[in-house]
């Protein structure tokens, strides 16, 4: 019997994790304009998935699913989202267990994320003052993503939801 809820419970993971790098692809696809840019939903998702899920999983869904996403839609930065993303993405998990500090966590993924974009952007680009200039707009897309992604984690009780999901696996 325990063989059967360790696969379901596997299973469950793999699912959640691939439904969630999914959710990812499609909030890169597309941006909320603002004055100078575009603002990109998908660091709720990273942040909503990071304080749910393992590292590894939060590395799947930040790291690979922002890769994916870039690869599909805007392939310049795909691998500047791969290391920000993934990098944020584990440091949210990591700080996330225990519960208290998930807070902690996604403000250290938000600076990761804005400086990581920042000297992604000076890289690729090759003008530190092209990513000066987008930095205000990497500031407000990594505060929306951990505001609302915290919001949907703990008001909307989605990790409330997630753990009795996965607790009715457990042997």
């Amino acid at each position: 019997m325990q063989q059967k809820n360790n696969s379901k419970r596997t299973t469950m993971w793999i699912c959640t994790t691939a439904m969630f790098m999914a959710l990812n692809v499609a909030m890169s696809s597309f941006g909320v304009p603002v004055p100078g840019g575009h603002l990109y939903m998908n660091d709720i998702i990273i942040c909503l998935a990071a304080i749910i899920l393992d590292p590894f999983a939060a590395f799947m869904v930040g790291g690979v699913g922002a890769f994916l996403g870039d690869f599909f839609f805007y392939p310049t930065p795909m691998f500047v989202s791969l290391v920000t993303h993934g990098l944020q993405a584990v440091v949210i998990s990591v700080f996330s267990h225990p519960i208290i500090s998930s807070g902690i966590g996604v403000f250290i993924g938000a600076i990761i994320m804005v400086v990581g974009y920042s000297l992604g952007r000076a890289f690729i680009y090759s003008t530190p003052e092209y990513a000066i200039l987008k930095l205000p707009y990497q500031i407000l897309q990594a505060v929306v993503g951990a505001v609302l992604g915290m919001i949907i984690c703990w008001k909307c009780g989605i990790y409330k939801l997630y753990n009795k999901m996965m607790s009715n696996y457990h042997g």
